[in-house]
């Protein structure tokens, strides 16, 4: 104890430059947490547009289907039997919150005047609302959202309705080629208009499931994928490997599909289980972001073995005098080595306390204020949680890399002889 009072007093003797160091570790160590914390609430954020306005958090798909999903072919489904047993193993996992058919294709739209392409999905709208719970709040112009789009409505993307001059209420027509060859047309009432989530270049538009057998002339309803929302996010891996594990499905590779799953043959099995981030480009930036925040708590290392490291240098040599005194009358070589190793690690705990004290702060003030962003059509709400792990592993990052870095010149000022400092000037 009375070697740790020594330190203190060491640290204290030097204000200025104790402040000026201890001010650069708190704020790496501020820096880490705030960009740490507003990343990450920028990620979840983003995810969670995704996941709940169309993606959902899982899906599940005939084989072979995501290596066609840009073509949205008709011929890749499943069939009614095959849509039973997948129900049968979703209702039978407690993980599972609520999941919704659908049907994907690619149509044309016209209001007799001109004609464009679009993209549709058709849903049980009170399904795929409890699936992708923020959908409907996407949708302008609907009276209900539990129930967004009836049978003999559409609801069309922002730049279909407004590229064709078309109002909520007016009537167009659907045509689309099904499986067989043969073209259908069906005319529509718009109920609602749809922002895209990525922006105004979106042709995603929404039907009734039943408006789209009509349309393809289904006699079964042949299911493109369906889509799975869970209870716990954050075991998303988990609930898709035990969901895959039930279908004795392959899980879904982000760019390879053929991946066995168990011993299963390849030619027996019928679905594909992917999760959200298999399915989305954001999931490559999610990564990024990730990769950033590793990187800062590099610089953080870098900053606080830097500084630590040099003004425990300069302190051995301008106590040098000093050392050879204490040293003289009879300190061992252990009891300076620990007093100059508990100098930077003194520096190290208390700017380490401020920084996060600060970080936290920062982050509590963000989570109060509820900011959101908009980024190209999306609404990203900036309301980070506390983390609490990364506040803990940049403290303890901090204290380890201060020992680390106060360990040569604690050794150092250790093995001088007292004679030879004693005769430093």
């Amino acid at each position: 104890m009375s070697i740790m009072k020594i330190a203190f007093r060491n640290l204290l003797r030097f204000k200025r430059r104790t402040f000026l160091t201890g001010s650069l570790i708190a704020i790496g160590v501020i820096l880490v947490i705030v960009f740490g914390g507003l990343a990450t609430s920028f990620k979840e954020s983003v995810i969670g547009v995704l996941t709940n306005s169309s993606l959902a958090d899982m899906q599940i798909h005939p084989k072979g289907y995501v290596e066609s999903i840009d073509n949205l072919p008709l011929d890749i489904s499943l069939n009614p039997h095959q849509l039973n047993k997948v129900a049968q193993v979703l209702d039978q996992n407690k993980n599972i919150l609520a999941y919704s058919p659908r049907i994907r294709f690619s149509a044309m739209v016209s209001n007799y005047a001109q004609t464009s392409g679009i993209r549709l999905t058709a849903v049980y709208p009170e399904k795929e609302n409890a699936t992708c719970v923020g959908l409907a709040k996407r949708i302008n112009g609907i009276k209900s959202y539990e129930n967004f789009v009836k049978k003999g409505e559409i609801i069309l993307p922002e730049v279909l309705f407004k590229g064709l001059s078309l109002k909520l209420g007016d009537e167009i027509v659907i045509i689309a080629t099904n499986k067989d060859g043969a073209v259908n047309g069906v005319p529509l009432k718009i109920a609602g208009v749809i922002a895209g989530v990525m922006g105004p270049s979106g042709k995603d538009g929404y039907i009734h499931i039943d408006d789209a057998k009509n349309i393809l002339r289904m006699e079964e309803t042949d299911i493109s994928e369906i889509a799975v929302h869970v209870k716990n996010f954050s075991k998303l891996d988990s609930i898709t490997k035990e969901v895959a594990k039930g279908l004795g499905a392959m899980i879904g590779q982000k760019h390879e599909h053929q991946k066995m799953n168990g011993s299963q043959p390849m030619a027996k099995q019928v679905f594909e289980v992917h999760s959200w981030d298999q399915l989305a480009p954001f999931s490559t930036i999610a990564q990024m972001i990730d990769v950033l925040i590793m990187m800062v708590r590099l610089i953080l290392i870098s900053i606080v073995l830097i500084s630590v490291m040099n003004i425990m240098m300069m302190s051995v040599y301008e106590r040098i005098n000093e050392i050879g005194t204490i040293a003289a009358l009879g300190t061992v070589p252990r009891k300076i080595m620990y007093l100059f190793l508990f100098e930077g690690i003194g520096l190290g705990v208390f700017s380490a306390i401020a920084g996060s004290l600060i970080g936290v702060g920062i982050l509590v003030i963000f989570a109060i204020s509820k900011i959101t962003l908009n980024f190209h059509g999306i609404d990203v709400l900036i309301a980070p949680t506390i983390p609490w792990g990364a506040v803990g592993v940049s403290f303890s990052t901090v204290v380890l890399i201060s020992i680390i870095g106060s360990l040569q010149p604690a050794y150092k000022a250790s093995k001088l002889e007292p004679v030879d400092a004693l005769r430093h000037v």
